[in-house]
């Protein structure tokens, strides 16, 4: 993409409603516009990386045997007097009519819809085990939306439901569902600690939170130090073998680490002094085991082996899409921008030049452009005709984590200026040898 091409309406100035650095940079760098109080529209930038994000969550939930689907925003209240959580919901829930007078609501979760589609459709033990996810907008009327997109009315989240015939089994859906989330936090340049939490209105006796660490973050959190030395890594796992999926959801669980909400100061005092750490963090996703709380209420049954109507046991799982923008931000930025991890880089790097309308700048930075183009990667070319520290300021902001610098100077000695958006380090190397470099970060073949 050509920058003069490119809708990028950066600000100079924060504006003054913008309490936090995610929200601060997500204005300034044309990411969003507030549409109203706790609702965005996402602008060319914001909605890039909110893709790269929601790719990466479909890639790990079908990594691990889950089926993508899509439910509507808006659904009957008649399911939810079903489940007995119509009244129960609170004020968060918006709901409405419509023009014949029947009761409706903006979903703020799914849990009844997609029990009504499981009733409808799956009778015998044999169709088990089964999960279904989508990706869609929710909306919950928050009394004081703040924050950005880390605390919106209306947000973009992966919700997915597993229906299982024995609570054993349920149990290794949700460790299933464990294992996927830390792939899918990792890929995006995160640690996200599973943390002991509280069901809420959702409910369920097993549930954990997904936080990353930060100072801005809405929960208090309390954890042995130990747990951020864990990381999943590349390791491979069988998703269907239930010791594998066990084992990591010991090794990633066994250590304290919870919310205010399930902190007991006598366990903590267990761990040892110099190990205990209180912090703040951002809550990112969680997963939930209920039992047979929606199955029994709404007669989801399936015949089991003996032949006889059972309800399933069912679990819920969530990751917050358009939140995770902005703990990303939160979690990896500076003075200057945004850094982002090369998971979720709306661009894979920025090309300068240093002198729009030199011959030979243009030409070398139209065939950077095209090379990289040509191996699948996605480069922002600024040709503006700006100053160079305008663009060099513009590529701070915006965070783009690798940047090729053209000038005269450099190509008179058959070099280009590589840097690295997260150390600062530049390295000059000849243009094919800095595509090269560029095409190896991302896992390209030349």
């Amino acid at each position: 993409m050509r920058l003069s091409r490119y809708f990028l309406p950066v600000l100079k100035e924060t504006p003054a409603e913008a309490q936090i650095v995610s929200h601060r940079y997500m204005l300034r760098a044309g990411m969003i516009k507030q549409a109203q109080a706790g609702i965005y529209s996402w602008l060319p930038l914001g909605y890039k990386v909110l893709k790269r994000i929601e790719q990466i969550v479909h890639e790990e939930q079908q990594r691990a045997g889950h089926i993508a689907m899509l439910m509507p925003t808006l659904q009957s209240a008649d399911l939810w007097r079903e489940s007995g959580r119509y009244e129960d919901y609170g004020q968060e829930m918006l709901r409405i009519k419509d023009r014949h007078d029947r009761d409706m609501l903006y979903g703020p979760t799914n849990e009844e819809l997609i029990t009504d589609i499981f009733r409808s459709y799956v009778k015998s033990y044999k169709e088990l085990p089964l999960t279904l996810y989508h990706v869609q907008w929710k909306f919950r009327d928050e009394v004081r939306p703040r924050f950005g997109v880390m605390r919106g009315r209306e947000f973009l989240m992966k919700d997915g439901y597993n229906f299982d015939l024995t609570k054993e089994d349920a149990l290794h859906a949700y460790n299933r569902h464990l294992v996927s989330y830390l792939r899918t936090y990792e890929r995006m340049g995160l640690q996200a600690i599973p943390m002991r939490a509280d069901g809420g209105p959702i409910g369920g006796d097993y549930t954990h939170e997904f936080l990353v660490l930060a100072e801005t973050g809405e929960s208090e959190v309390f954890y042995d130090s130990e747990i951020t030395d864990l990381s999943f890594g590349d390791r491979q796992i069988d998703y269907d073998s239930v010791e594998q999926c066990h084992a990591v959801l010991e090794e990633f669980t066994s250590r304290y680490a919870r919310t205010d909400e399930t902190h007991e100061e006598a366990l903590f005092a267990q761990v040892p002094e110099e190990r205990r750490r209180t912090a703040r963090g951002i809550e990112v996703g969680q997963i939930f085991y209920f039992g047979t709380k929606y199955s029994e209420a709404m007669g989801a049954v399936v015949q089991d082996q003996s032949g006889a109507q059972v309800p399933v046991h069912m679990g819920s799982h969530g990751i917050g899409v358009s939140r995770l923008l902005g703990a990303i931000i939160e979690a990896s930025h500076d003075d200057k921008g945004i850094i982002w991890p090369e998971g979720v880089t709306p661009f894979h790097c920025g090309i300068v030049n240093l002198k729009q309308g030199d011959a030979e700048a243009d030409a070398a930075c139209e065939a950077l452009y095209a090379s990289l183009e040509a191996l699948g990667l996605e480069p922002l070319y600024d040709d503006r005709n700006e100053r160079a520290g305008g663009k060099f300021a513009t590529m701070d902001l915006i965070g783009l984590p690798w940047r090729i610098t053209v000038g005269p100077r450099g190509l008179k000695n058959g070099v280009v200026e590589v840097t690295s958006r997260r150390t600062g380090e530049s390295e000059e190397m000849p243009p094919e040898q800095a595509v090269a470099k560029i095409a190896k970060i991302y896992g390209k073949a030349l």
